[in-house]
C-alpha cells in the first residue's frame, strides 16, 4: 500500500514538472514578444533614444525580465529589426508566390509602404543598422529578383528594369509619405500609382540613364538613410 502511494506521488510530481516548465517557457515567450512589440512601437514613434525603462513599463514587465531576454539595448534593437525583416520577408514570399508577376511586384510595394507608414521610425532603425541580418536581406533580395524576372517574362514589366531600380522606387514614395503625412496621409498611394504606370511594359520608352550598380546602390542607400 505504501509503495503504491509513493509511486502515485512520484508519478503526479513528474506529470506536473513538464506542465510547469511549459508554463514558464510560455510566459517567457510572451514577455519577450511584449518587449519587442513595445520597443518597436516606441522606437517608431520617438526614435532609438527611448529609455529602456519606458519600454519595460509599456510592456508591463520588470527590468529583470528585460535583462534576461536582452542584456543590452543593442540586443533589443536587433530583435526589433529581426521582427521587421520577418514582416518584409513574409511580404516578399507572398509576392514570389503570386502567379501574376506584376500583381506580386505591385502588391509587395504597396504592402511594404503600408508598413512604412505604420512604423515610420523603423526606417531609422534600418539606417542605423545598415549592416547585419545579412541572411534575411539576401533572402528578400532573391525573392524580389524572382518577382521582377517573372513579371518581365510575362511581358507586364518593362524589360530594362532591374532589381537595383526597386529601392529608389521605394525611397521616392517614402519621401512623399514623410512630406504629406500630416496633410494628406493617403496621398502616397496616388504617387505610387503614377510610378507604377511608368513601369508597365506597354508604357516603356528608352531609359535616359543606366541602372545603378550594386556598389552605387549601397552608397546611395547610406545617403538616403541620413
Amino acid at each position: 500500500m505504501f509503495l503504491k502511494a509513493e509511486w502515485t506521488l512520484r508519478f503526479c510530481y513528474r506529470a506536473r514538472v513538464p506542465t510547469a516548465a511549459k508554463t514558464v517557457r510560455s510566459d517567457a515567450r510572451r514577455n519577450r514578444e511584449r518587449l519587442v512589440a513595445s520597443a518597436r512601437e516606441l522606437f517608431a514613434a520617438r526614435g532609438l533614444e527611448v529609455p529602456v525603462e519606458e519600454i519595460t513599463h509599456h510592456a508591463g514587465v520588470g527590468m529583470g525580465t528585460l535583462y534576461r531576454h536582452f542584456p543590452t539595448k543593442d540586443d533589443l534593437v536587433d530583435a526589433v529589426l529581426e521582427d521587421a525583416f520577418a514582416e518584409i520577408a513574409r511580404l516578399a514570399e507572398e509576392a514570389a508566390a503570386a502567379q501574376d508577376g506584376w500583381e506580386g511586384l505591385t502588391g509587395f510595394l504597396q504592402s511594404a509602404l503600408e508598413l512604412h507608414v505604420q512604423n515610420r521610425g523603423v526606417k531609422d532603425l534600418l539606417a542605423a543598422r545598415e549592416h547585419g541580418h545579412d541572411a534575411a536581406r539576401a533572402r528578400i533580395r532573391r525573392l524580389l529578383r524572382n518577382v521582377v524576372e517573372r513579371a518581365q517574362e510575362q511581358g507586364t514589366l518593362r524589360s530594362d528594369f532591374v532589381f537595383e531600380d526597386l529601392p529608389p522606387v521605394f525611397w521616392s514614395t517614402a519621401r512623399v509619405v514623410q512630406a504629406t503625412a500630416d496633410v494628406a496621409p493617403g496621398y502616397w498611394r496616388r504617387h505610387l500609382y503614377f510610378l507604377l504606370d511608368g513601369l508597365r511594359a506597354s508604357a516603356a520608352t528608352r531609359a535616359a540613364a543606366p541602372p545603378l550598380t550594386r556598389g552605387q546602390l549601397r552608397r546611395a542607400h547610406g545617403r538616403h538613410g541620413r
